[in-house]
């Protein structure tokens, strides 16, 4: 059972699950045959799916030291969150202050299983798991390890990343979003990035459809689909731009096309 009363989703080794390719293209250990054999099919028909996952992790670094560094942010939720890949978001935020506190949303039982590595904050600080689904926006923010760890009364950065190209839009990913900035005070802040097939189409089509053969529905969107998840929040500068020019801390020596994702931040006004 998860935090909401709900039946947690069960492991099936012998299907593709996105957080376990995802770990395999970072060079995890923490996958199987099925994922495996998943991530090999995508990176036959295109290579540039294992530098997407390297990019888009440096994105979140950047972006959370922004939002603790610059922005004042102290609460953070990171929903979608992966198998474990260090530096994680509270490592990140915590180094800027130790008070800083993060709760982890995933629904994969292996990601449940080394929660613990996501869960070793400073001691002035705090960090929780909520084993719950993005479809589930209620059940999340009620969550009582959730609401134990942050003041929803107080700003919250909500991190959707590498999240929501696996909502096609029968599953009103937007409506998705709009109910989680609602239930956020004014000040808080949204960061989402998203694949695009936006320089590579054929290629990335061909990946998109091997993903769904392996049971992985994925919805690659373009940057006006993308811009449109911050509808009604103050977008930062430089607005939802390709990963490699959100910021960054020195020179890409990648292009545009083999990150391959858009990424944003805005903040609720």
């Amino acid at each position: 059972m998860d935090d909401g009363g709900a039946v947690a989703e069960p492991m099936d080794t012998g299907r593709a699950h996105p957080a376990r390719v995802y770990d395999f293209l970072l060079g995890g250990k923490d996958n199987f045959a099925a994922d495996r054999e998943a991530a090999a099919a995508g990176l036959k028909v295109n290579p540039n799916a294992a530098t997407a996952p390297l990019q888009n992790r440096a994105f979140l670094r950047r972006v959370v030291r922004f939002l603790a560094a610059e922005a004042g942010i102290r609460q953070f939720l990171d929903i979608g969150t992966g198998l474990p890949t260090s530096p994680n978001v509270h490592e990140v935020a915590q180094a800027v202050d130790p008070a800083a506190r993060i709760v982890y949303v995933d629904n994969d039982p292996i990601v449940l299983t080394h929660a613990r590595a996501l869960l070793t904050s400073e001691p002035e600080g705090r960090t929780a798991y909520v084993d719950a689904n993005l479809h589930h926006v209620d059940q999340i923010l009620a969550a009582p390890d959730l609401r134990g760890t942050l003041d929803l009364d107080r700003p919250v950065a909500v991190l959707l990343l590498a999240i929501l190209h696996f909502f096609d839009d029968d599953h009103d990913p937007y409506a998705i979003v709009e109910r989680l900035t609602a239930a956020l005070p004014s000040g808080s802040y949204l960061v989402v990035s998203h694949i695009t097939a936006d320089y590579e189409p054929e290629q990335w089509a061909r990946f998109t459809e091997i993903m769904r053969r392996q049971g992985i529905t994925t919805r690659l969107r373009s940057q006006p689909e993308v811009a449109r998840f911050f509808t009604g929040l103050d977008v930062v500068e430089p607005g939802v731009v390709p990963i490699l020019q959100w910021r960054p801390e020195q020179e890409a020596q990648l292009s545009d096309a083999q990150a391959a994702l858009y990424g944003g931040v805005g903040r609720k006004p």
